[in-house]
């Protein structure tokens, strides 16, 4: 029997710096299962994650299709930058192509917080998305549709510091609560200033570490609502509020 696009599992899988988390949605972005969780091996190598994505995979349910959320910049489903796994191990990879030979399921990959982005956004404006965890990362969405995808997280702040420096998961740990905070605080202005957003949403597992009051038009989101974008991946522009393709620049 064929399955119809509301039947179709979709196993979604977000690498993080210290994670990887996988769950298996429906196609409205349901989930079928509590998301799971391994470390993500050091070294992060492409073969090493993949074999890490197997063995946190190995009991799920089956799935139809394939959606990764990557930290660092994608394009085509091919790896050219990987800031917290180390981009001389990545630069290059076709994660796509490997895991679509390795788990024999057609795959996707677009940055983690693309993906998240996907899952989130109501499709209404400008929406930005940050992830707080391991690094900074952002995503853009106009009306629904991902923008071309900057890796803000390299621009300099502060004495040499750029993003990931200055408010990553490392300069918490150094820098302690409250002095991350009173960071935060400066980063949140300059998004403000420079981006004009409508709404931003704020998701990472440092996320709820912020112990100042938001803008009415900025929003804590969850891991499970990010992983929710892996659905809308494989979903036509006619069927969802977000769009699917990503403009990305031409070589």
């Amino acid at each position: 029997m064929k399955t119809t696009s509301s039947q179709v599992k979709i196993l979604s899988i977000d690498i993080g710096g210290s994670h990887i988390k996988a769950t298996i949605l429906n196609s409205k972005g349901e989930l079928k299962m509590e998301y799971d969780k391994i470390a993500t091996p050091a070294p992060a190598s492409p073969e090493n994650l993949i074999n890490a994505i197997k063995v946190l995979i190995k009991k799920f349910p089956a799935y139809d299709k394939i959606s990764v959320g990557f930290p660092g910049y994608v394009k085509n489903g091919v790896v050219k930058t990987a800031p917290n796994l180390n981009t001389k191990l990545w630069a290059d990879v076709d994660l796509a192509q490997k895991l679509t030979e390795t788990l024999g399921k057609p795959t996707q990959v677009v940055n983690d917080a693309d993906m998240q982005g996907l899952g989130v956004v109501a499709g209404k404006g400008l929406e930005m998305v940050i992830t707080l965890g391991t690094g900074f990362g952002t995503a853009l969405l106009m009306d629904g549709h991902l923008l071309p995808h900057f890796e803000l997280s390299h621009l300099p702040i502060k004495e040499g510091k750029d993003y990931d420096d200055y408010i990553g998961e490392r300069a918490l740990e150094k820098e302690g609560k409250e002095k991350w905070n009173k960071r935060m605080k400066k980063v949140f202005e300059i998004l403000k200033t420079v981006f004009n957003y409508d709404t931003l949403y704020i998701g990472g597992g440092n996320s709820d570490m912020l112990t100042f009051k938001l803008d009415k038009n900025m929003k804590i989101v969850t891991n499970a609502d990010g992983i929710k974008g892996g659905a809308r991946l494989w979903l036509d522009d006619s069927e969802s509020k977000t769009k699917r393709v990503v403009a990305t620049p031409t070589e």
